[in-house]
């Protein structure tokens, strides 16, 4: 009988333990008030998600500059800017690499929206949007349409760069005809 008493309470502690965890990268719910945050672009300048109430945002998560995923995604979305601007909206871009990271591969890549450096990875632990890559913590590649209001509209979780833009402009046609 003690041995299934201890065998219950390990398991017990188990299933806490493990909610502990995953509670920390768990994503804000549609519906759910955006996380605020500021965090210095691509440009040197401090960027506060407030600023951009009144405006649809994506929010794009992403593992690394120079990559090859990442690069395909930055293009799409810069292809696609126009449509984005044309519909109210504003792409910025996180991951944990740095402001002159961000600097050098807006530049290298033609890219004319923000990209914002969470060197700590906060933000993206905030938004459920960590992972680790030998032993390196690393954005993951999810993204978040905000609403003007500041809520969390639409959430795209484990991207697949190749039809993503496309995929997010869709989402942002269909949550603006209401």
């Amino acid at each position: 009988m003690t041995k299934y008493a201890f065998l219950l309470a390990f398991v017990f502690v188990a299933i806490l333990a493990c909610k502990g965890v995953s509670a920390v990268s768990d994503m804000p719910a549609v519906g759910a008030a955006a996380p605020a945050f500021k965090l210095n672009s691509n440009e040197g300048k401090q960027i506060n998600l407030n600023d951009y109430k009144g405006k649809w945002v994506v929010l794009y998560f992403y593992p690394k500059d120079f990559t090859q995923g990442c690069t395909i995604e930055a293009h799409n979305f810069q292809r696609d800017l126009a449509k984005y601007e044309a519909v109210n909206a504003v792409i910025l871009g996180v991951s944990v690499d740095n402001e002159q990271s961000h600097k050098e591969f807006c530049a290298k890549e033609g890219l004319n929206f923000k990209l914002l450096a969470d060197t700590d990875a906060k933000v993206s632990e905030q938004y459920g949007s960590v992972m680790e890559y030998n032993g390196a913590k690393l954005s993951a590649r999810n993204t978040f349409i905000i609403d003007p209001q500041g809520k969390v509209a639409k959430v795209f979780e484990k991207v697949k760069v190749a039809a993503h833009s496309e995929e997010v402009l869709a989402a942002l046609a269909s949550l603006q005809k209401g």
